[in-house]
């Protein structure tokens, strides 16, 4: 059965001064906190055993969560002291995790289709898979192509894409001979992986996601999903 671990630790400072007495996955959304959309998504994947990396502010989230019963949901909980990184706020968890399991951030939205990924993950039979969304940026300015010095194009303000790392990964249990305390994924593991010859798979989706880091993020989709509450209580 896939698990997954969920990360809420951080301060959210960037979202001061919202988040000086409410951690970052619990701001509401509607009527709802951030990381309750997060674990319903793992749970519409059928991933019901789930556990928290709590830190700043950890008695709020398993005041509200509990065991997860009341969610349909099996919830545990480990509590930092200190800041872990991304990759070390797992290692508590690291004997719980006897097979293929689910990292996500527990305060990104996203719809995801978390079992694609997984299926995405074992069909490449490989140690890690990053779920990556594909964005493009404008250039504010026009760009011209050189082949020698003879422009053969020219392209007003075209967009870049990139893929982004949108911080939901699947791993086998082997990922915890990589990880060390204090080490974040994207910083020290994931270049690791790739220097000691490990393949990682890049699941590519084009769906919703936003890492709610800015204070007009947060702003404009609470509005939104207010919104969208208010309408349904009015039907």
């Amino acid at each position: 059965m896939v698990k997954a671990i969920v990360l809420c630790g951080g301060k959210g400072t960037r979202l001061r001064p919202y988040t000086y007495n409410i951690p970052k996955p619990m701001l509401p959304l509607g009527k709802r906190p951030i990381l309750e959309y997060v674990l319903n998504r793992l749970k519409m994947a059928g991933i019901t055993e789930i556990y928290l990396a709590t830190g700043y502010l950890h008695e709020q989230i398993e005041a509200h969560f509990g065991d997860g019963s009341k969610f349909g949901l099996k919830i545990s909980y480990s509590v930092e002291t200190s800041e872990l990184g991304t990759a070390g706020s797992t290692i508590p968890f690291m004997g719980r995790m006897d097979d293929t399991f689910v990292v996500m951030m527990g305060d990104h939205l996203s719809n995801l289709e978390i079992k694609d990924l997984l299926a995405f993950h074992k069909k490449g039979k490989r140690i890690a898979t990053i779920a990556l969304n594909k964005k493009g940026v404008p250039l504010e300015y026009g760009v011209a192509d050189l082949n020698k010095d003879e422009i053969v194009r020219f392209r007003e303000k075209p967009i870049v894409e990139n893929y982004v790392n949108t911080g939901a990964y699947v791993f086998e249990p082997e990922i915890f001979d990589f990880i060390k305390p204090g080490e974040d994924f994207a910083n020290n593991v994931f270049p690791r992986l790739i220097e000691k010859g490990q393949k990682i798979g890049g699941f590519v989706f084009s769906d919703y996601w936003l890492d709610i880091g800015r204070t007009t993020d947060y702003e404009h989709i609470n509005h939104f999903i207010s919104i969208i509450d208010l309408t349904k209580a009015m039907k």
